[in-house]
């Protein structure tokens, strides 16, 4: 990779080809108006069809602006591929991204840090659909169906009674080979964000209200503006803000991540907190929780911007 330039050349990854790949674009857009906005050079790569471009022109890029969601994007392997070109980036390295991508071990290692998440079982294409109450053990209905390796909650589903747990199940293998059924945590969605650099580190909680006719946060009421509505700074006690602070930033540690993070909690009806998952590239669209929370704190969508790339490029 070459010097720094004056005008450090970035290049701009988005698209790929995992499930998420509109919401990829989207957010890209946004981020390519803050980049130009801030002075950089920019190119655009679209992984789906730009890989070989990139190996062509990494020795003229100074670093790589990730906005991949899912597979072959936000689970590690672009990673790699842009260590083994010596192009900085912004966010998680390999590790890190694979760890957050697998809901199983990323469960796993919040467990193994004390990091309250709601019970699960895993289960492959080989599992017996006639012995499904056997296979669910401890956990009761109703159950969160999830693919093991997906974001944006494509492929998800909440389950009632075995039969609609079995319809679930098929349409999550449509998306992954494995499949986590998780305990069904009644309560209200938080989201809280990590920023390495930025004083204080960790960013307000912000609760997130799915609108009428979306039982939970599912990729409709993700991306669709108007419905869902998102209050930050949450709404909650300050002792419960600060637990879903301390927990957020515990999971960044835990999975190893760099820069910034994501973290999506349950907020019990008893008071609990239960931690559901970590985002290593949280989303740029004009709808996504971590700019609105990078603002509550006074740090606006071009700040942020500019804060990553400042980073990446040390």
């Amino acid at each position: 990779m070459t010097s720094l330039k004056s005008t450090p050349r970035i290049a701009l990854i988005y698209g790929g080809k995992s499930a998420e790949r509109d919401v990829s674009i989207a957010g890209a857009r946004q981020v390519k108006r803050a980049l130009l906005s801030l002075g950089y050079e920019v190119f655009e790569y679209d992984p789906l069809t730009d890989l070989k471009k990139i190996v062509e022109d990494a020795d003229r890029l100074d670093g790589a602006f990730l906005v991949l969601h899912g597979a072959f994007g936000e689970d590690g392997r672009m990673q790699g591929f842009l260590d083994m070109l010596g192009i900085p980036y912004q966010g998680a390295g390999v590790l890190g991204s694979a760890l957050s991508m697998d809901k199983h071990l990323s469960k796993t290692i919040y467990v193994a840090n004390d990091i309250p998440t709601p019970q699960w079982s895993l289960i492959g294409k080989d599992f017996n659909k006639e012995g499904l109450n056997d296979l669910l053990g401890g956990l009761r209905l109703p159950l969160m169906v999830k693919p093991r390796k997906q974001g944006s909650s494509v492929g998800m589903g909440i389950a009632n009674d075995i039969e609609g747990l079995k319809t679930i199940i098929d349409e999550a293998f449509k998306w992954d080979d494995w499949v986590i059924l998780e305990e069904f945590i009644e309560g209200r969605e938080l989201s809280v964000g990590v920023l390495e650099g930025y004083s204080p580190p960790v960013l307000p909680p912000v609760e997130i209200i799915p609108g009428e006719g979306y039982e939970f946060f599912d990729y409709e009421a993700k991306y669709t503006p108007g419905a869902t509505k998102e209050v930050c700074p949450a709404p909650v006690p300050e002792e419960v803000a600060a637990r879903a602070q301390d927990l957020a930033l515990k999971a960044h540690r835990a999975l190893c991540l760099k820069d910034y993070s994501r973290t999506d909690m349950i907020l019990s009806e008893t008071g609990e907190l239960f931690v559901i998952e970590t985002n290593t590239i949280p989303g740029m669209t004009e709808t996504s929780l971590f700019p609105q929370e990078a603002k509550a704190v006074g740090l606006e969508f071009e700040a942020l911007i500019a804060h990553l790339v400042e980073r990446m490029l040390q």
